[in-house]
């Protein structure tokens, strides 16, 4: 698969994620919503790692340097 993430875009994800874990783990935010906003911060942070996001690949978009 063809990378399409930047390293700005790649940050943001891992900043989001650091914060909602935080937010959890600090009990600001619990239940469903902490559940969900847990899984979504995992996507950020593998999607960040392998630098694909399969929504991007749908959309066409790119947020990577060209080469």
């Amino acid at each position: 698969m063809k990378k399409n993430m930047g390293t700005v875009d790649k940050v943001i994800r891992i900043l989001v994620a650091v914060v909602v874990v935080t937010l959890y783990f600090t009990n600001v935010i619990s239940g469903t919503l902490g559940i969900i906003l847990l899984a979504l911060s995992a996507i950020f942070v593998v999607t960040s790692i392998v630098n694909i996001c399969p929504l991007y690949m749908l959309l066409g978009l790119s947020t990577r340097k060209k080469e």
